[in-house]
């Protein structure tokens, strides 16, 4: 029906023309719109990318965070393990040292403790001055003199 009216106002010898430029107008006019929605869609993806793009960091920053937590726990109960070897440690560290003679005596006050420690030194060093004497004694040396007239 549009084509007979336009026949009827334009003319057969314009017709051609006026179909002509027409048409690439209506391209012009398809090209543009297609333009625009492709920005149109293009914005829309962009700012699906940029939401999804936060949601990744903020995941990340939590992954980070979580792992930095564990990382300080983690270094907590090693400093507290440690600790606790140490403290298993020196206890038996001081039941390994040799015992004295006056580590059987008890916690009394400073000078009866020195008085009994030196008894207990003298003691020891009278022992071993009467086991050297005694050995001096049963030994079987020779006197030099007789091993020179010996020899």
């Amino acid at each position: 029906m549009i084509a007979i009216v336009g026949l009827l106002v334009i003319g057969p010898e314009k017709l051609p023309k006026v179909a002509r430029t027409l048409g690439a107008y209506t391209g012009r006019l398809q090209r543009y719109v297609s333009q625009v929605k492709e920005e149109v869609n293009r914005e829309v993806r962009f700012e699906e990318l940029q939401s999804l793009q936060e949601e990744i960091k903020e995941g990340a920053n939590q992954v980070k965070s979580s792992i930095l937590g564990a990382k300080h726990d983690a270094e907590e109960t090693l400093k507290s393990l440690s600790e606790d070897a140490e403290a298993e440690q020196k206890p038996a560290a001081k039941k390994k040292r040799p015992r004295k003679a006056s580590a059987t005596v008890r916690k009394t006050p400073a000078k009866k403790t020195t008085a009994k420690k030196t008894t207990a030194k003298k003691a020891t060093v009278k022992k071993t001055a009467a086991q050297k004497a005694t050995a001096k004694k049963t030994s079987t040396r020779k006197p030099r003199a007789k091993r020179a007239e010996s020899k």
